[in-house]
């Protein structure tokens, strides 16, 4: 891998426009924060985007969402200048790679 292949299979970082975009993945996390799904196996990374998004503000995860997977910041990097305990930005990359993949999984289907 060079240092400009994509990290993630999102639109803006691979040019790819079959891949889901980082909108959709700001999308897609702030849908699960507003509505945690109930008996699903992934349910913790919901209720943990809802502590989040009420904690911060939707703006504040969607740059932290851009940063990790268009603009190549390390997961605690993401919340620099955002007044933002760097553990959440863990969360908050963790959740957004795991919700890109199913995406991804979706288009693939």
């Amino acid at each position: 891998m060079t240092d400009t292949d994509a990290l993630y299979d999102v639109r803006e970082a691979t040019g790819n426009s079959a891949h889901p975009s980082v909108n959709d993945v700001c999308e897609l996390v702030l849908y699960r924060a507003a509505s945690p799904r109930d008996d699903h196996q992934d349910a913790h990374f919901d209720e943990a985007m809802a502590e989040i998004v009420d904690r911060y503000d939707a703006d504040t995860v969607r740059t932290v969402i851009r940063r990790i997977l268009v603009e190549h910041y390390p997961f605690r990097t993401a919340t620099v200048d955002l007044d933002m305990r760097n553990f959440d930005g863990v969360r908050i990359g963790t959740t957004a790679g795991w919700f890109l993949r199913e995406l991804n999984t979706e288009q693939d289907s």
